[in-house]
């Protein structure tokens, strides 16, 4: 059970939590209706579409931010209790900075722990819905991709024809199994491809044996053909790789289809190792903040607290972002892409707090 003066620390603490989440929540919605007002400008939508899209989008806008947040929180937490002398009472009551340290470290582990079970499955499930409407405006919905436990499947709008073509296998730029159905634009059936790989490296994608079946009639005869689609397997990857739509169950679900199809399923790897690793990373938001208020002078402003914030936010944004981007692009393995950081960042937090324990 926790005391009263840790119930105190607690509260306190989850009161500027919410408000410096509120603020940014605020920031993100104000900017998101900016851009939303802009793009339907041209376009002939309902005028309050702008507004709902934003809502939908604000809030995993918001879970992008979380790691700045708690680090703000904690700022502005010791900012408070240093102010007002309120620490020098917490020590005199038998709270060291290492049990005020321990108490934030256990409530942001928990509150992490809700937005990932609770938030991010909700704020997954807006952001899926604000994707699927906003595709209804856009060219995006001529253009579809989507795994699952039957292989990969396409969408393809050309200016003669539509295309839907599957897949049951991927090795690195090649499709296996493949079969090609082309539609007029009513979506009466023009022909059929089948064939056992298709090089689709770039847009003109080159079928190798194809066996072509138009009108009922068959035909094998050719080595190979090439094949005009809009699609590559860059853009193949980028259409299917939206993960924040994705709630937690599903991202295992695909990640599952992705091995079975034979696709990396190193990104979707990266997304859950991320997810998982949240509320630990918080927290670790939380002790790195609380170390370096403990270690400043009192008479500093919250200007300054500001800007040290943003600082150490940006440098652990790009220490983050090497190491991730080093993951993507397979030069070390996910999970280490992942981990590495924050044990790196333990460490820091491990000397800081030996050090700060005797202040």
């Amino acid at each position: 059970m926790f005391k009263i003066y840790e119930k105190y620390i607690l509260k306190k603490f989850f009161k500027i939590f919410i408000n410096i989440s509120v603020i940014f929540l605020t920031l993100a919605i104000i900017l998101n209706i900016f851009e939303e007002i802009s793009f339907f400008k041209n376009i002939n939508a309902n005028q309050m579409m702008p507004y709902f899209l934003t809502f939908l989008n604000a809030p995993i806008t918001l879970f992008e931010i979380f790691p700045f947040i708690f680090l703000i929180t904690a700022q502005f937490f010791f900012y408070e209790i240093i102010k007002n002398d309120e620490i020098i009472l917490l020590k005199n009551n038998g709270l060291s900075n290492l049990k005020i340290i321990k108490t934030l470290f256990i409530a942001t582990l928990s509150i992490g722990v809700l937005i990932i079970v609770v938030y991010y499955n909700l704020s997954s499930k807006l952001k899926f819905l604000y994707t699927d409407i906003k595709n209804n405006y856009t060219n995006d919905n001529k253009y579809l991709a989507v795994v699952n436990e039957s292989g990969l499947w396409l969408k393809d709008e050309t200016d003669k024809s539509v295309l839907i073509v599957k897949s049951m296998n991927i090795n690195n730029n090649f499709l296996l199994d493949v079969l090609i159905n082309e539609f007029d634009f009513d979506f009466r059936l023009k022909k059929t491809i089948q064939a056992d790989k298709v090089d689709i490296s770039n847009t003109n994608w080159i079928v190798y044996n194809p066996t072509i079946t138009q009108e009922n009639i068959s035909s094998n005869n050719l080595e190979k053909i090439n094949f005009k689609t809009n699609f590559d397997n860059e853009k193949i990857r980028n259409l299917f790789s939206n993960y924040s739509t994705l709630h937690l169950f599903e991202l295992f679900d695909l990640k599952k289809d992705y091995e079975k199809l034979g696709y990396s399923s190193d990104e979707i790897k990266i997304h859950i190792y991320k997810l998982f690793l949240s509320p630990y990373f918080f927290a670790l938001m939380t002790i790195l903040s609380s170390i370096i208020m403990i270690n400043i002078k009192r008479n500093k402003s919250v200007i300054f607290n500001i800007i040290l914030g943003i600082f150490t936010s940006v440098l652990i944004y790009y220490f983050n972002y090497i190491f991730l981007s080093f993951g993507n692009t397979g030069k070390i393995p996910p999970n280490v892409s992942v981990f590495l950081p924050s044990f790196f960042l333990t460490i820091i937090s491990i000397i800081g707090l030996v050090r700060i324990n005797e202040k």
